[in-house]
């Protein structure tokens, strides 16, 4: 028999609200298995670690016997959701979502149990809702209570624009919840608006309220903002296993932490003597060896986590350049030669000519391992080379005459 202060305990851990405990445990002692919802828009082709946040929790659900409605946004993907958004959203085209929503169908059962998962698109429920329910449903919803959102009220007190469809995004967002019938919704802490305009529209439908579960959010590689694809400082769970390794070994210190408290499956005792060991002397690389290793395996298998540990080892603490590199040929347009700044773009080892002359400034940049100090350098046509850029961004390049 399933202890219910037991399960409440173990779902309640790691996340940073719950509204309310108190209805969560009325649920769950009900017997049933509970429809537990998370929504996820299709604004980029991979889902990553942190998006593994939330499908953890999610997983969590479906090993104490819950069913997972695994909601991907095709419809509201189209609309851009606007949350911590300091600009209106372009929204993707209906070919665009199509594309990463399949994406996301192939990545989730890397984390999901697919017996106890429902793959479900909104645009099944709110293509036919039509203009006459979408005037219904906003007619339930005031400007003043829009503009309580953090974001939105940022925007409109610094004349920024906020485009009428961004106003949409939550009722349509908190109407998936009615069209799903969801006992509990997960998100981010910045979706706590939108979890609870769903709770409304419940009540209105007179459904009972979902349980809103917030869940803290995880930092990206720069240990700042948010992980996310379009800020380029993510963790794709579809990563190659070295590529993978190098991200996580790439994390800092006190970031490490973070990843082990939202990612990993340890217990919280033995994370805790992972802190003590290293507050005690121990060297935090050995320590994040270990929660690389974890989340590789999860993602990849042992095998290639251990594959992925050995090449980290060779190539990073021992100097070694990688042997596996595939060549990329650039054309010299116009001259003999290509600038280095041009060079390392054009290779994907940077974002920007401007990041590659700051990297050149900084020592950061090698060829055939050799620190180059030269920000005019010309890189000449004829023999491959090994471009490096920091600690794990290497590509083998050769120009050619155009």
């Amino acid at each position: 028999m399933v202890d219910i202060e037991d399960s409440l305990a173990q779902l309640i851990h790691g996340t940073d609200e719950v509204l309310t405990v108190a209805a969560l445990r009325q649920r769950l002692q009900s017997g049933r298995p509970l429809r537990v919802k998370a929504g996820f828009d299709p604004t980029a082709p991979d889902l990553h670690l942190g998006h593994a946040v939330l499908l953890n929790k999610l997983r969590q659900f479906q090993q104490l016997g819950h069913h997972v409605l695994f909601l991907i946004g095709d419809f509201t993907g189209m609309i851009g959701d606007p949350t911590g958004k300091n600009a209106t959203r372009k929204p993707l085209t209906r070919e665009e979502v199509a594309v990463n929503a399949e994406t996301y169908r192939e990545q989730v059962f890397r984390i999901l149990d697919p017996e106890r998962t429902e793959v479900v698109l909104n645009s099944s429920w709110l293509q036919d809702l039509g203009a006459e329910g979408l005037i219904r449903l906003a007619a339930g919803h005031t400007v003043a209570r829009m503009l309580e959102r953090d974001d939105f009220s940022k925007r409109y007190r610094s004349q920024q624009p906020i485009a009428i469809h961004e106003f949409l995004y939550p009722l349509i967002q908190g109407y998936d919840s009615v069209a799903l019938r969801a006992d509990v919704e997960l998100g981010g802490t910045d979706q706590k608006f939108n979890l609870l305009v769903g709770r409304q529209l419940q009540e209105a439908a007179g459904q009972p309220p979902q349980i809103v579960m917030t869940l803290p959010i995880l930092e990206g590689l720069d240990g700042v903002q948010k992980m996310s694809k379009s800020l380029g400082n993510y963790i794709a769970i579809a990563d190659p296993p070295q590529e993978m390794y190098g991200k996580l070994m790439s994390v800092s210190d006190d970031l490490m932490w973070r990843y082990f408290d939202l990612l990993s499956a340890r217990p919280i005792t033995e994370i805790a003597g992972l802190k003590a060991s290293v507050a005690e002397g121990a060297n935090p690389r050995d320590v994040k060896y270990q929660l690389a290793d974890e989340l590789v395996a999860r993602f990849h298998g042992t095998s290639e986590a251990t594959r992925a540990h050995e090449a980290f080892v060779a190539r990073f603490r021992r100097g070694q350049i990688p042997e596996d590199i595939d060549e990329l040929v650039i054309a010299a347009e116009g001259g003999d030669g290509v600038p280095i700044a041009q060079l390392l773009k054009a290779a994907a080892l940077v974002s920007s000519t401007s990041e590659a002359l700051r990297m050149v400034a900084q020592g950061a940049v090698k060829i055939d391992g050799e620190r180059l100090s030269d920000p005019k350098l010309v890189c000449g046509t004829g023999e491959a080379h090994v471009y490096q850029v920091g600690k794990r961004r290497f590509a083998r390049v050769r120009v050619e005459p155009a």
